[in-house]
């Protein structure tokens, strides 16, 4: 435990922010110790993984938990696919590569992605055609409020578009590790725009190195321009509202989605209502893409829920549609 504790560091955003505690959870037993802790405080408890997908306010009155639960092991075949597993702790990125140096493709479309391990189910991160839940077994959380630890299957999840049980029941479940089934009759996801032009038979190396070199082209680098991504869900609409958009819109992009309504593209709301390369204090709008907010150095969080308020309440204005924040206010 450590008082006082800068978090400037510790979230993706660079934003000024101080926790009255800390601490690091290294191994599963922690996660009991940190929240016994925090009830004797009275004193709420937030896991932190990377910090790319949160805001901090100026101070946060309570327990700021380090997720730091390492390990990445092979498993074996189970079937059609082979298991691997994770520590919530280890780093999303360089895991992704691991599996490629252990010859076990299947996540190289989620390349290039900040954060931990144990944040990809909460979130059910997605790119370039792929989702988390695709490629997710089953994984092993600690319940506080019964104070005990339980393995989730993948129906036990409810993933969606950017959405679990996890995030639906915010602070209950602390992720420990991540279980990853891997199809053995693998083949590259190359639907997405930008990997249509590769080859069929490319290897996964290429396909990831390609995804990297995407991202790195559309997305400012987070140490350079703090950010967490994507701010915004696309947001899912009827399919007949989405037609009746195309009617006076005929660029606006529109993916039907499995259910019969249709996704929209936020960053092209955004863009089409003029704030790309838009600036409001120290923070702004990318220049390079209209779905990233960006803090230029000396950013405020006040300034950045100000910024997005006006995102949300022009494009609702204009297009009728309603943007959800993807970053969680903390």
């Amino acid at each position: 435990m450590k008082p006082d504790f800068d978090l400037q560091r510790h979230n993706t955003f660079g934003l000024p922010a101080r926790a009255r505690w800390s601490a690091v959870l290294s191994q599963p037993t922690d996660v009991e110790l940190a929240w016994e802790k925090a009830q004797s405080l009275r004193l709420p408890l937030r896991v932190l993984g990377g910090g790319s997908n949160v805001i901090f306010r100026p101070f946060f009155d309570g327990i700021i938990a380090m997720m730091e639960i390492k390990g990445r092991s092979v498993l074996g075949r189970q079937g059609e696919h082979t298991l691997l597993q994770a520590g919530a702790g280890e780093d999303w990125h360089e895991f992704v590569l691991w599996t490629l140096s252990q010859n076990v493709p299947g996540l190289e479309n989620l390349a290039g992605i900040p954060g931990k391990v144990g944040a990809a189910p909460i979130q059910n991160i997605g790119a370039y055609g792929l989702e988390m839940a695709d490629r997710f077994h089953s994984l092993l959380a600690y319940d506080l409020e019964n104070k005990n630890t339980i393995v989730f299957n993948k129906d036990d999840c409810g993933f969606g578009y950017r959405q679990s049980v996890f995030k639906k029941a915010a602070g209950r479940f602390i992720v420990l590790s991540v279980t990853f089934a891997m199809p053995n009759d693998w083949a590259p996801q190359l639907s997405y725009q930008g990997l249509s032009e590769l080859s069929p038979d490319t290897d996964p190396q290429t396909v990831a190195q390609t995804i990297i070199a995407l991202r790195n082209g559309k997305l400012p680098d987070w140490r350079k321009f703090g950010n967490a991504g994507s701010f915004f869900h696309n947001p899912i609409v009827e399919s007949a509202f989405a037609a009746e958009l195309r009617k006076t819109h005929s660029d606006a992009p529109v993916y039907p989605q499995q259910d019969g309504r249709s996704k929209l593209s936020a960053a092209w709301l955004i863009e089409r209502c003029g704030f790309k390369g838009s600036r409001l204090g120290g923070v702004g709008v990318s220049e390079r893409h209209a779905l990233v907010l960006v803090n230029y150095g000396d950013g405020t969080q006040e300034q950045l829920e100000s910024l997005a308020d006006n995102i949300k309440s022009e494009v609702l204005a204009r297009f009728g549609v309603v943007l959800h924040q993807e970053p969680e206010t903390i």
